[in-house]
């Protein structure tokens, strides 16, 4: 009769593997449900318990909340990386780091102002001294 656990027959690569014998399988309630034909075996990721955990939580207002927030931040990072080609750091240390990540903070902040400018402001300066 069957115990109700499945042994593990190997885990490598972060995925366990279960088998089972045909005598385990015969007795089972939700056999069908589980695994079909002669292989009786069933994978797992050894990260599953945390991807069902994060799938419960999807439908809360606090997780729709912090996906909007953090699509701002990934935003600003994609578009550093893609506009800017800031791919590596060329600097080393936390102190390089830092430089370079307020150096490109900046170049995008000074950007963001130029398309916040008032339409009315010339874009000569010859044409306001006039």
């Amino acid at each position: 009769m069957h115990s109700g656990k499945l042994r593990t027959s190997q885990a490598k690569t972060r995925i366990h593997t279960y088998r089972a014998t045909a005598s385990d399988c015969k007795a089972c309630p939700i056999r069908q449900q589980c695994t079909r034909g002669l292989k009786r075996t069933l994978s797992v990721p050894f990260d599953e318990a945390a991807r069902q955990d994060i799938i419960s939580l999807q439908n809360t207002e606090a997780f729709q909340r912090s996906r909007i927030l953090r699509r701002k931040v990934e935003m600003l990072f994609g578009h550093m990386k893609r506009q800017f080609r800031f791919t590596r750091l060329k600097l080393r240390g936390l102190g390089g780091a830092r430089e370079e990540f307020l150096l490109v903070a900046t170049v995008q902040n000074l950007r963001r102002l130029v398309r916040m400018r008032p339409p009315d402001i010339p874009k000569d300066c010859r044409a306001a001294t006039t």
